[in-house]
């Protein structure tokens, strides 16, 4: 089943490169209630042999993905639209809740997650002085970070996920790291760029709706 794949690739991941002083990783596999939360929510939607396309973001935070172990999914989406109660702090994340204001608009999460898998470039995150750190935002980390990105990169598309489309987000940086190395590793035949959560949510919150339509025109529309 796709869920003891998924389960087994989380439960292994490890940095063996060298971190630059002054960065943390972020690595809630290893702590026992993310653990106990991640099994409970791949074995409850991923539990078939079913492929499923990537949607594929920038590196986990502290407050979505970081925490629960669960990309783009914050303890109160985890518990209220997934149905996985949970006693991790309530606190919104902004990037959860706009993804999941699409989850819902796709038609319910059992629907959604049947269709797509989200991963990142970089499946652990990472803090500097206890604010996000983007993998590109620390050339010298990017730059030791490769052959970790790229072996996981290579172990979940051995999984039998669509190759011939996968979705980005983020149009800036994140897409033009991921698109200049899809060209080098040929991953994938065509990746398509969407707006990242964090930024409609930030500066187009008053356009929240069209950005809805515009991600499911894009997931939709293949």
């Amino acid at each position: 089943m796709l869920a003891d794949k998924i389960l087994y690739f989380l439960r292994n991941l490890k940095i063996e490169a060298s971190i630059p002083k002054g960065v943390d990783v972020l690595n809630p596999y290893q702590q026992p209630e993310a653990w106990e939360l991640c099994t409970q929510f791949y074995q409850k939607y991923y539990n078939d042999s079913e492929t499923r396309r990537l949607i594929i973001g920038i590196n986990p935070g502290r407050f979505g993905g970081g925490l629960t172990g669960i990309p783009f999914t914050d303890p109160i989406r985890l518990q209220q639209v997934c149905g996985i109660k949970n006693d991790l702090s309530k606190k919104p994340e902004l990037s959860s809740e706009f993804i999941y204001k699409v989850i819902a608009a796709f038609g319910g999460a059992n629907q959604f997650f049947r269709n797509f898998y989200f991963t990142s470039v970089s499946p652990l995150g990472f803090t500097k002085e206890n604010k996000n750190l983007n993998y590109y935002d620390n050339l010298t980390l990017e730059k030791r970070l490769r052959p970790f990105m790229k072996a996981c990169m290579r172990a979940q598309l051995a999984w039998g996920l669509h190759t011939d489309i996968a979705f980005c987000l983020g149009e800036g940086a994140n897409y033009k790291f991921l698109h200049a190395w899809n060209k080098e590793e040929n991953f994938f035949k065509e990746i398509i760029p969407l707006p990242h959560p964090r930024f409609v949510m930030q500066y187009k919150r008053k356009l929240l709706d069209s950005y809805v339509t515009h991600y499911l025109d894009k997931l939709s529309d293949r």
